[in-house]
C-alpha cells in the first residue's frame, strides 16, 4: 500500500487542503487505514470528480480507492455484475457493451468510480425512467468505523444513508449492479433547437418520455428575447439492424473538436481567444456558434455511445478553462409547477454575464430513497462558473434563496459553498442521517472537508 502526503482539491480546483493519502489494494489494507485513523478521521476518494470538497479531508486520511478495481463476471441469468469500488464507469462500459449489457444509469462523465457513483447517488439523462444509480445496486460491501466489512442490502437504513451519503457512513468496497440488455453499441439521437426558455420547456414537455435519455444545453449568456435558448438532445439505444460493420471501433471516446450537434463544437478553439482562457467574449462567441451550428430539428442520427453520454471527456483539462481560482459548480432542482423560479434563476445568471459554457437542463422523476440523495421530481439545472467571478458568492446566495423558497435543493455532491443552515432547510431528512451516523460512527471515523463545513 502506497502512502504519501498530498494537496487535494475537487474537480473544480477550489479550496485545496493537505491530507495523508493511502492507496489500499486489498480490503484488509483499507481496514488497517480506518482502524489506524487519526483524530481528523478518514474519507474515501475515487477519481476526484466531485467538483467541491466532498472527497477532501484536511489534516486527516484519504483512501484512494482506485487500487481496488476488479470487475467480476456478468451473471447472464440475473443480469448483474459485481465491481470493486475503484472501477471506472467508462472502463465498465467498455467491458459490458461488447457483451450486450449496459449500466442502467450513466452520469455526464465516465471518469467516476463505482464507489463514487453510489456515494454521490449520481443520476443520468434517463432519471425519469430509471431513477438514480443506487436504485440499481442489489448489494454493497461496506467497511464501517469498527473496521469490519458489512454486506448492505437495499431497503435497510444503512443502505439508504450510504446512497448519496458522500462516504460518511463508511468505505464502499464493492457493489453488485443490475444491468440492462442493449442490442447495439449505437444510440439513435434526436436534436432540436429552442428559441428561448419558454420554448425549451415546452418542447421538453411535449417530447414526453418517448425517448428515455434527454437533456438540454442552455445558453446562459443569451439575453432579451433569446434568454434561456438552448439545444435539446434525446436518445435511445439503437436496434441491432442499424449496427454498422465497424461496430467495434465506435467504442472509442469521441475526438476533441467534433461538430456542433455531435458533442463539443468544432469551435472549441474559441476557448483560447485573447480575453483569457475563457472570458465573456470567447464564451459568448462559443455559445453563438454552438447554437447556430445545431440543427433546427433532426431525428434518428446514429451516434456512438461514448459520444452521446460522455462528450466532455474528449476535452482534457476542461476544468482549467477558467485559469484563476477554478470552477464552482451550481446544481439545483425545483419541482414541477415552479417554472417561474427557474425563469428567475436563468434571468439572474444572464444578467450577471457569467461565462458559463456548461449549463445542462434535465427533468427528474420520482425521488430516490437515499437520505441525502439529490434528485426530486422537477427541473434540474447544472452550470459551472468561474470561482473568480466578481460577486459570485452574493449571486449564488441569492439563487439559494430562490431555490429554497420554491422547496428545491442544491446538490451536496457538487457543492463547495452553500451555507449549513441552507443545506439543512433543503434536506428534510438530514436529521435522520445525522442520527444514524451518530449511532454507527460515534467517534467520527469518517469525515471530510464538506462534512465539517456543513455539519453533516
Amino acid at each position: 500500500m502506497s502512502v504519501d502526503t498530498v494537496s487535494l482539491t475537487g474537480w473544480g480546483r477550489t479550496a485545496p487542503t493537505t491530507a495523508v493519502r493511502f492507496r489500499p489494494r486489498t480490503y484488509e489494507e483499507a481496514a488497517t487505514v480506518v482502524r489506524g485513523r487519526g483524530p481528523r478521521g478518514a474519507i474515501a476518494r475515487g477519481l476526484g470528480r466531485a467538483p467541491g470538497d466532498a472527497a477532501q479531508n484536511a489534516g486527516g486520511s484519504v483512501l484512494d480507492m482506485t487500487g481496488l478495481a476488479r470487475i467480476g463476471a456478468v451473471d447472464p441469468v440475473a443480469g448483474t455484475v459485481r465491481c470493486e469500488a475503484g472501477v471506472r464507469l467508462d472502463r465498465l462500459l467498455r467491458v459490458l457493451l461488447p457483451l450486450g449489457w449496459f449500466p442502467p444509469v450513466l452520469p455526464e462523465t465516465g471518469r467516476v468510480t463505482v464507489g463514487g457513483a453510489f456515494g454521490s447517488d449520481v443520476h443520468g439523462r434517463n432519471h425519469r425512467e430509471a431513477g438514480s444509480f443506487a436504485r440499481h445496486v442489489s448489494a454493497l460491501e461496506l467497511l464501517t468505523a469498527d473496521g469490519e466489512v458489512r454486506t448492505v442490502l437495499p431497503g435497510t437504513a444503512l443502505f439508504d444513508a450510504t446512497a448519496g451519503g458522500l462516504g460518511l457512513t463508511g468505505v464502499i468496497l464493492s457493489a453488485t449492479l443490475r444491468l440492462r440488455r442493449v442490442a447495439s453499441s449505437l444510440m439513435s439521437v434526436s436534436t432540436e433547437r429552442a428559441d428561448d426558455l419558454d420554448d425549451l420547456l415546452a418542447r421538453f414537455t411535449a417530447g414526453g418520455d418517448r425517448l428515455p435519455y434527454a437533456s438540454a444545453w442552455v445558453d446562459l449568456l443569451a439575453r432579451g428575447r433569446a434568454t434561456g435558448r438552448g439545444i435539446i438532445t434525446r436518445g435511445e439505444h439503437a436496434p441491432q439492424h442499424v449496427r454498422p460493420a465497424h461496430d467495434r471501433r465506435i467504442l472509442r471516446a469521441p475526438r476533441t473538436g467534433t461538430a456542433g450537434g455531435r458533442g463539443l463544437p468544432a469551435a472549441a478553439g474559441l476557448l483560447s481567444l485573447p480575453d483569457g482562457p475563457l472570458g465573456r467574449a470567447s464564451a459568448a462567441l462559443y455559445n453563438e456558434v454552438r447554437y447556430r451550428s445545431a440543427p433546427r430539428a433532426r431525428t434518428g442520427e446514429p451516434r456512438p455511445v461514448p459520444a452521446f453520454f460522455h462528450a466532455l471527456d474528449a476535452l482534457p483539462g476542461v476544468n482549467r478553462l477558467h485559469a484563476r481560482g477554478g470552477l464552482v459548480r451550481y446544481r439545483f432542482v425545483v419541482g414541477y409547477g415552479q417554472e417561474e423560479t427557474l425563469h428567475r434563476v436563468v434571468r439572474r445568471i444572464a444578467a450577471h454575464r457569467a461565462p458559463a459554457l456548461r449549463a445542462v437542463l434535465q427533468r427528474f422523476g420520482p425521488a430516490d430513497p437515499g437520505l441525502l440523495s439529490f434528485p426530486a421530481p422537477g427541473w434540474t439545472l447544472a452550470l459551472d462558473l468561474p470561482a473568480a467571478l466578481p460577486s459570485l458568492a452574493r449571486l449564488l446566495d441569492g439563487l439559494d434563496e430562490e431555490v429554497a423558497a420554491a422547496g428545491g435543493r442544491v446538490c451536496l455532491a457538487a457543492d463547495s459553498r452553500v451555507r449549513p443552515e441552507t443545506a439543512a432547510a433543503m434536506y428534510p431528512r438530514l436529521a435522520e442521517f445525522r442520527e444514524l451516523r451518530e449511532a454507527l460512527d460515534p467517534t467520527g471515523a469518517f469525515r471530510s472537508d464538506l462534512s465539517r463545513r456543513l455539519g453533516l
